[in-house]
């Protein structure tokens, strides 16, 4: 039974879930930082191995991001994404300020718009909004 448990991840479970997915690597430095600055952070649990997470960063009131929401491709299509996602806008709905609007964010892998569609969610660009962008800092 998948258990979720939130604002409980380490850092080497969180380089082993990126790891998981083939994601780039990170330090552990930066590992720990991230999940120290993040807002919140959901894990999904069968029994005692972590097997998916997400988390919230941004600033609570004007605008978060849903970052990092991994399933090991193992446990992908038993529901546990679903799970994870709803937690997470849970939380946003939340924690927003009472009677403002937040915009809730994230990139999608190619080919995965269609599960956050489920969750409405819409693809940029728009007849209003211009394309998603990314830079790269080194």
């Amino acid at each position: 039974m998948i258990e979720l448990k939130e604002n409980f991840i380490d850092i080497d479970t969180y380089l082993e879930l990126r790891a998981s997915v083939n994601w780039k690597e990170l330090s552990r430095e930066q590992a720990r930082l991230s999940l120290e600055k993040c807002l919140f952070t959901v894990c999904a649990y069968d029994g005692d191995k972590a097997v998916g997470m997400g988390r919230i960063v941004g600033d609570g009131v004007v605008i978060d991001y849903i970052q990092d929401l991994i399933v090991r491709p193992d446990y992908q299509k038993d529901g546990i994404g679903r799970k994870i996602i709803t937690r997470l806008i849970e939380y946003v709905k939340k924690s927003k300020l009472p009677d403002t609007e937040i915009m809730l964010c994230l990139m999608s892998a190619k080919g995965r718009e269609g599960f956050y569609h489920k969750f409405d969610f819409i693809s940029r660009p728009t007849d209003t909004l211009g394309p998603g962008m990314i830079r790269y800092i080194k």
